[in-house]
């Protein structure tokens, strides 16, 4: 029988001990461990994994996640990889924090079709200042008949109203 993809989302109290409960759980129900992405919060652990299952063990799976002591876990099950074509980009932002910054810049890729596949974003002093920072780093994923230059003048015009650099390089991904 074939193997489930799973994507797993956890979230709870930050605690040591976290990871190791829930790859336990993983490995005791055969659960192949694929990708993760995982960081503490405002003092809650949050986390998405992918991890591939025996079919036959999936419910079993499912039901020993939702045992762990103090974790909050959904599981969906995935169909695979969506198709990987298509130009990849990255996007850098710096700038003094303010609230709308990211969903300014998140319409502007969405105008253009597009996707972001990753997102980190922190707040941080500026070097010289107290003023507060606030820094993105996205790899996102478009058409390859994009006009990038079209997707540079409209993030160019709202970098200077949100007084924010903002940097697209084309990447190449293997």
């Amino acid at each position: 029988m074939a193997d489930q993809l799973l994507i797993l989302t956890v979230i709870g109290d930050d605690r040591p001990g976290l990871v190791g409960e829930l790859s336990a759980a993983i490995s005791a129900h055969q659960g192949n461990w694929l990708e993760s992405s995982m960081a503490r919060l405002g003092g809650k652990f949050a986390g998405i994994v992918k991890v591939a299952t025996p079919a036959a063990n999936s419910a079993a799976l499912r039901a020993a996640l939702a045992r762990l002591s103090g974790l909050k876990i959904t599981a969906e099950t995935s169909a695979g990889e969506a198709p990987s074509g298509g130009r990849r980009l990255r996007l850098a932002l710096v700038g003094h924090d303010r609230i709308g910054i990211v969903r300014e810049v998140s319409q502007i890729l969405a105008r253009h079709a597009v996707n972001v596949e990753a997102l980190n974003t922190h707040t941080a002093s500026a070097p010289m200042s107290a003023e507060i920072h606030f820094h993105a780093q996205a790899e996102l994923l478009a058409h390859p008949s994009l006009d990038v230059r079209a997707l540079t003048d409209d993030l160019e015009r709202i970098s200077n109203d949100l007084m924010v650099d903002i940097t697209l390089d084309e990447t190449i991904r293997a």
